[in-house]
């Protein structure tokens, strides 16, 4: 049985709803014997997982060509893809360097039907061997100096990155610009007072400016 429950309060259709309640069931599936996310957040499904990537969707909703960084568990790769999945002409690539996860983001891709690219591999070697995306998402991934040094090749270009940062993410800003310039947007989480969506364009190393 589809829960509807939550189609409102995430403006999603239903053909989209169904597809978020098969990830939620094959998350719940996995998780016994793979740690896709934090066990302690397995009952947020809908409320922070599924609604934090929904609000990253909205801030680009016009961009035809996703990557995500660090996939996981699928946050927000998988719920991007669900999302793009309705609008003709575009692509959801998600990243991942565990074969474990690799494996369930394949099943949960297949199974809701939504036709997502899933690679086994580092972000540093995959970035370097792409053509840049529109937008590319990463959350829980690593600090932002660090998520920057991978993703220069494509900021540098004209991809966006949108990604989730947590309480510390003002300590993160001010050690990333030692090395970094960038146009930054801070956008304030709708789920989490302490969380943001940063999106990032237009990177340059200091020595460059």
């Amino acid at each position: 049985m589809i829960d509807k429950s939550h189609q409102n309060e995430l403006n999603v259709s239903r053909e989209t709803l169904r597809r978020l309640n098969i990830y939620n069931n094959l998350l719940n599936k996995w998780q016994r014997k793979t740690n896709l996310i934090a066990p302690s957040t397995i009952g947020e499904f809908w409320t922070r997982h599924v609604a934090d990537s929904v609000q990253c969707f909205n801030i680009k909703p016009d961009a035809r060509h996703w990557v995500d960084l660090g996939s996981g568990g699928g946050f927000p790769g998988l719920v991007i893809g669900a999302l793009l999945a309705e609008i003709p002409n575009t692509s959801m690539t998600l990243v991942e360097s565990n074969h474990k996860k690799s494996a369930f983001l394949r099943t949960a891709s297949r199974e809701m039907n939504i036709g997502l690219i899933v690679r086994t591999a580092r972000i540093e070697d995959f970035v370097i061997s792409q053509n840049a995306p529109e937008v590319v998402t990463a959350r829980a991934v690593t600090s932002l100096d660090r998520l920057l040094d991978f993703t220069f090749p494509w900021l540098a270009q004209n991809t966006i990155g949108l990604f989730h940062k947590g309480r510390e993410y003002r300590r993160e800003l001010e050690e990333s610009r030692v090395k970094w310039r960038f146009d930054l947007i801070e956008y304030k989480s709708k789920i989490a007072e302490d969380s943001v969506v940063l999106e990032i364009s237009n990177l340059k190393k200091c020595d460059q400016v």
